[in-house]
């Protein structure tokens, strides 16, 4: 019995509270909407109905946009007007918006698409032709997920692991961003690093003609809601190896009746040299055509030529080999052919002319003769001069002595013999060369 008591007291507290709770908000839901419809009438409009919908645009199983139909009625001949649907999210708002023009009866539907993960406070504004807001209608406040995709930046390479100039090479940009243009809010993006202006519309960049080097390209993007994306890819482009060949050569000191051709030989495995330019000269005199691989040299006359080849890439980087290629003169030779060509020892069969034997006597003598003067100069240039004067021959007295000439004369401790000038100026006696010095 007191369960039955205890179960009838909480069946009634829960009516009563089911039943408090709607009267509160209705009143509430009451006033508002008595305002509206007060703003509304006074501009000829009748708000029938207002309902708000969650909706799952990408099947998630979470909210992330809001369905706001209207439908209303005018007693005017015709209006217009325009719903406005705003939503605040972390002190950013947004809006939509959407215009009417009718007379009767009509509907609109607007829908708000979440931009970012959390609540999105909701309000619809009624504004007039004039732009004047009529009236406000707050929205509940929801927690939504986005559907839209937020800016996402993605750098794909499409080229070897090993990269060389002039290689396929592409760079596809992977850009999305739903975000921004929903609501008007596009941003810029930035590209860097590359050395070549890049610009928005270009999804997919060339780098198959970037000169070498090495790369740090960076893509970023912002909007105008505050939502980035960047990407980062790091390449490096090496310098392609100048073109190596040899050349094949056939008929290398043949004589001239006989077959002789000149072949590219390339020595770089994958490489195709079909595309490459082939310039062949002969003399340094360029021979026309720049793609054949072969030269014909049976056209050449005897004696010694320099042939040459140069092969250019498609990166104009070049190499060039040269070689001298010796021709000999035919064995069956007309006579104007035979003086047209270089002279060709036959052995014993090959004429000999008389060799000039006044041409070299005379030749010898002069050279005798000039050998003989460079002699003679050279011995002139070889004997010594003479001594240089040394004054007149003193006087020898009878018993041997020199003669002072009446002068003082003194014999010092080392027996030198000396004798004074009248101005007090010295000489002695030199006994090897029979002369007085001066002191």
């Amino acid at each position: 019995m007191f369960e039955l008591q205890r179960r009838s007291v909480l069946m009634l507290l829960i009516l009563t509270c089911s039943m408090v709770a709607p009267l509160g908000l209705s009143l509430t839901a009451s006033a508002e909407s008595s305002a509206v419809d007060d703003a509304l009438e006074a501009e000829g409009l009748n708000l029938i109905a207002l309902r708000n919908d969650t909706l799952d645009l990408n099947q998630d199983g979470e909210p992330d946009a809001i369905r706001v139909v209207v439908i209303m009625n005018t007693t005017n001949d015709f209006t217009n007007i325009e719903l406005r649907l705003y939503g605040v999210h972390k002190d950013r708002e947004v809006h939509d918006s959407r215009s009417m023009s009718f007379s009767g009866q009509s509907n609109a539907s607007l829908v708000y698409d979440a931009w970012a993960q959390g609540e999105h406070a909701l309000r619809l504004e009624f504004v007039n032709q004039d732009g004047e807001t009529i009236t406000t209608v707050q929205l509940p406040t929801y927690v939504l997920r986005p559907a839209l995709k937020t800016p996402q930046i993605t750098l794909d390479l499409d080229a070897p692991a090993w990269i060389e100039t002039g290689d396929a090479c592409m760079i596809d940009r992977v850009f999305a961003d739903e975000t921004g243009p929903r609501y008007a809010a596009e941003g810029v993006r930035t590209f860097t690093g590359a050395p070549f202006t890049v610009l928005d519309n270009q999804s997919a960049l060339n780098c198959s003609r970037w000169p070498a080097g090495e790369y740090m390209l960076k893509e970023a993007y912002r909007n105008d809601l505050g939502q980035t994306a960047e990407s980062w890819l790091n390449i490096t482009i090496h310098n392609r190896p100048a073109p190596a060949f040899s050349l094949d050569v056939r008929g290398d000191g043949n004589s001239t009746d006989t077959p002789c051709l000149i072949t590219l030989v390339p020595n770089m495995a994958g490489v195709d040299f079909t595309t490459f330019d082939k310039i062949w000269a002969v003399q340094g005199n360029q021979q026309p055509g720049t793609s054949s691989d072969t030269y014909d040299c049976s056209v050449l006359p005897a004696g010694v030529h320099l042939i040459s080849l140069e092969v250019i890439n498609n990166e104009q980087i070049r190499t060039i080999h040269g070689l001298n290629l010796v021709r000999s003169p035919g064995a069956n030779l007309t006579a104007d052919e035979s003086a047209a060509l270089p002279s060709r020892s036959f052995g014993e069969e090959t004429d000999t002319e008389s060799v000039g034997w006044y041409s070299i006597s005379a030749l010898g003598l002069i050279v005798a003769f000039i050998v003989f003067f460079m002699l003679v100069r050279v011995k002139e240039e070889g004997e010594q001069p003479a001594l240089r004067s040394l004054g007149p021959t003193p006087t020898i007295l009878p018993d041997g002595s020199p003669d002072p000439q009446g002068m003082p004369t003194t014999t010092d401790d080392s027996g030198t013999l000396w004798r004074q000038q009248p101005d007090g100026a010295m000489d002695w006696w030199d006994q090897d060369l029979r002369i007085w010095h001066k002191w």
